[in-house]
This record gives structure tokens, sequence and C-alpha cells, in this order.
């Protein structure tokens, strides 16, 4: 249409209450991701504004599952390293991919597992749905570091949503963070915390506000997701987040119906102190690489938990392959086929922000 027809349609466009949708050049995802990936943006139910995601779908008729990958904490939906696996991954097996914002970098308040950010994260997959055709039953969430702890959140704040989710080397307690980090070479995610909550947790009100975003709150809601919670034996050491998140995850997760499952507070200060695995030998698990093996394991139900020879990083390949064998409304599957083989890129595994 001509610019001059245009001015000329559009009175009669807006007498006619027609909607008008005019497109936004938007920026391209970058360089890094496949081909096709593009930006989008989208209304977040949270505050009704405009956020903004990276989002791929194949050209199927078909049911879709989607997958919802999480940035981590110091970046946001543009971030790229271990990010692109995902991505890679999805247009290997014909899935649909969103990689949204929800309030970029955990350093504001609007950020790090606020209602905002929740709100975010769930209307992403609204739009997925509106704008792909998706399998409802294989809906899965992903990420590690932050995108660990947002993931943990999830899987508390919306677990009717998810048929399972991969949870990496997470924060599970802000609060607990905070303090593990002040005064140290972590300085900087303590300062993080307090920028978003508005100084120390350690006032009522700022305690408070960091459980609201802090999984182990949200957690014992989770215990029907297939919930598949990992971390390297190393991390806390070589990396900022002590895999006792992980452990204390667990505990919030299977405890409420499996009580023998609890990890004694004796157990993981002497698990984290000695990296040794409290029950000796775990079985291989051939989607792990040889020189990560897991060193230690336990399932309960829908949640396994795994401490796997390494530091903060995340492992694509057996956490994408065990995403693909779960279905929602099923018991979790613990032993997967392989759907696709990624190769391991060490650039893209680590992830220290």
């Amino acid at each position: 249409m001509q610019r001059s027809s245009f001015r000329t349609l559009l009175p009669i466009l807006l007498a006619t209450g027609a909607r008008l949708c005019i497109a936004e050049e938007l920026p391209p995802a970058p360089d890094a991701f496949p081909e096709g990936v593009h930006e989008i943006r989208y209304t977040s139910a949270a505050d009704n504004t405009e956020q903004p995601a990276l989002f791929w779908k194949p050209e199927m008729e078909e049911k879709r599952p989607l997958l919802v990958a999480l940035h981590t904490w110091s970046h946001d939906y543009r971030q790229e390293g271990n990010e692109i696996p995902y991505a890679e991954w999805c247009q290997a097996v014909g899935w649909v991919f969103i990689h949204p914002n929800f309030r970029g970098p955990n350093k504001t308040p609007e950020a790090m597992g606020s209602e905002l950010a929740v709100g975010d994260i769930l209307s992403a997959v609204d739009y997925a749905k509106e704008n792909a055709t998706i399998d409802e039953d294989r809906i899965y969430c992903i990420g590690v570091s932050g995108g660990g702890h947002a993931s943990l959140l999830m899987a508390g704040r919306a677990p009717q949503l998810w048929a399972g989710v991969s949870a990496w080397c997470g924060i599970s307690d802000i609060a607990a963070w905070h303090a593990e980090c002040n005064g140290t070479k972590q300085q900087r995610y303590a300062d993080n915390i307090e920028a978003a909550i508005g100084g120390p947790p350690d006032t009522p009100e700022r305690l408070k506000e960091a459980q609201q975003r802090s999984p182990n709150t949200w957690l014992n809601s989770a215990n029907g997701v297939s919930l598949d919670i990992i971390h390297g034996v190393h991390d806390g050491r070589t990396g900022s987040v002590p895999f006792t998140h992980s452990l204390h995850a667990w505990n919030e997760v299977a405890a409420p119906t499996d009580p023998q499952a609890r990890f004694s507070d004796e157990l993981i200060d002497s698990f984290y102190q000695s990296q040794k695995s409290p029950e000796g030998d775990v079985e291989v698990d051939p989607l792990y690489p040889e020189n990560q093996q897991p060193v230690f394991r336990r399932s309960s139900g829908n949640t396994r938990i795994t401490i796997f020879e390494g530091g903060h990083e995340i492992l694509h390949h057996p956490a994408l392959n065990w995403l693909a064998a779960q279905r929602k409304g099923q018991p979790a599957n613990w032993q997967p086929d392989v759907l696709h083989t990624l190769t391991a890129n060490p650039s893209r595994q680590q992830s220290g922000k």
C-alpha cells in the first residue's frame, strides 16, 4: 500500500474500530544465535507492559514442545554463551523456543524473582501458545545459575504448567546467598541483592522480601512437577553458588511427602566441606561425560538431586535429553533415551554470571 493510500484509508479504519497492527522494527537476535531466532515483544499480564524475548518456532502444523529458557543472574534475554545450545536444540528437534527477559539482570526491584518477573515468564508462555501450536503436556523450563534460581522458583510458583524443570546451580535462598557473598570476592552479588530489596535482608521487611523471591519459600508446592536439581560439587569454591543451595532446595520439595529423604544440616555441611559423597559410589549416567559423572544422586517421587563432578555450569546434553522424556501428569522418567546428541562446548557450559 502506498503512503498516500494509507493516509486516505486511516480515518475509515479508525472510524470503524478496526485494529491496526503496524510492524515495529525490532533488532535481530545476537549473531551467535542460530538463523531464524528473532526478537519479539509481548504484553506481560503482571503490569500490562511490553516485554522483550527471543523466539523461534518450527514451520509445523502439529503440536510441538515448548522450551522456556531463562537467562543467568547478571544478563538479560540477549545473553549468548550457554544460552545458545537451547536454541540450537530446539531447531534440531523441532521445539518452540522462547528466551524471556523477566526484567533483566538481578539488580533492580523489578527483577530477581519479583512478582513482575514471575508474571513475565508466565506471559511468555502465553505468547508462545498464541503464536505457535504448543503441546501443553510438553512445556519445559531450564536455566543455570540465576536461570537455575528462576527455574526453581517457577517450579514452585506454577507447578501446574510444567512437564519438566531442569535447574542447574540455582540459588535457592536469597538471604543465605547474601550472607555467603557479603565481604567476599562475590560481593557484587550481595550488592545486587541489596539493590533489589532495598538493603541487606536484616530487617523483618527486607527478609520477607528476600524470602518471597527465594525458591525455597515455594518449592513445597512443586512435588508434582518432574524436577531435576543439578549442581557441580566444586561450585562455591570455583564458582559463585555453593551446592548446598540445591541440597536445601531438595529438602523443600521432597521432604513434605518423603520425610526420610530430608538431608540433615549436619550432612549438608559435611558434604560441602569434604566434597565427598556421603553415600558412596553412584551408578554411571550415560548422558553425562565420562569426566563429569554424578558423585551423589537421590530421587524421591518426581524429584531428583544430582551433584556431579563439575563447577558452576550446565551440561546441555543430559539436561535437554532428560526434559525431552518428561510428560505433564506422568511420573518422572529417570532413564531417558537420547533424542539428540549435543556436543559439549566448554565455552558454553560455564556460567559464573
